[in-house]
């Protein structure tokens, strides 16, 4: 029974209902009821409550997340690209990376499944509440452009930093400048041993100077993004023509 009063009085702490902890002794001294019987109901009933908050936490923390749509890694077809060792992917999926604050990065041609494993990543970490947010690179630097033009940057940068993982979407999908790099240097900067980044682009390492009309700030970007990173290459065909290959 004491076993069974510990968790109880556990269930209680968690739920926050610090009364009914403190009236749980006197209220077993005083009940007519068996109190194995009492502990037992109590239990099922703080399991249960437990159970559906986190459930709820979970949802919420999902959808604050921004992800594009709701994809788990069993979902993913690793047949399909066999140049992803799925061993690897599995081991990111244990979210070692956050607590370690190291990055990912996929590198691929559009379709070939980049968005879909960091939307995985992303998700595994919200359901373990883990604050996340997804955003595409144009949306994000828009969005700091949009808030330096109203002396809001600081705020900001401050916003995305807040979170534990940050995933980029698309980079170099659409033309950058030299404001667009500056941008991206800050916030990569302040994230840099401290928070974790996932970041998906079709542009090889040896273009980003290229991409981001900045060989400097560029290299400055891959220096503090690549010193703790895990990069994933993707070469294979799109998931976007799979069905049509597959049909052929």
């Amino acid at each position: 029974m004491n076993n069974e009063y510990n968790e109880v009085i556990n269930n209680l702490a968690t739920l926050k209902l610090f009364k009914m902890k403190e009236s749980l002794p006197n209220v077993m001294e005083q009940s007519q009821i068996d109190n194995t019987k009492l502990l037992n109901v109590l239990k099922n009933l703080t399991d249960e409550e437990i159970k559906q908050r986190d459930k709820t936490a979970m949802e919420m923390n999902i959808k604050l997340g921004h992800f594009p749509y709701f994809k788990t890694i069993n979902m993913f077809d690793f047949d399909f690209q066999p140049s992803i060792d799925k061993n690897k992917i599995m081991d990111l999926m244990t979210l070692r990376f956050i607590d370690n604050a190291e990055n990912v990065i996929f590198v691929g041609l559009p379709g070939t499944g980049k968005t879909m494993l960091s939307c995985c990543l992303g998700i595994e970490a919200a359901s373990k509440r883990v604050s996340t947010y997804f955003v595409s690179c144009a949306a994000l630097l828009n969005d700091l452009k949009k808030a330096k033009y109203e002396n809001k940057l600081e705020s900001r940068l401050k916003q995305y930093c807040k979170y534990k993982l940050l995933i980029i979407d698309e980079f170099g999908f659409l033309p950058l400048n030299k404001d667009d790099a500056n941008l991206l240097f800050q916030l990569v900067s302040r994230r840099y041993e401290n928070k974790s980044i996932i970041i998906s682009t079709n542009i090889p390492f040896s273009k980003w100077g290229e991409a981001l009309n900045d060989p400097v700030i560029a290299t400055a970007i891959l220096d503090r993004l690549l010193h703790h990173s895990h990069i994933i290459q993707i070469d294979g065909p799109s998931y976007r023509t799979k069905d049509i290959i597959m049909e052929g």
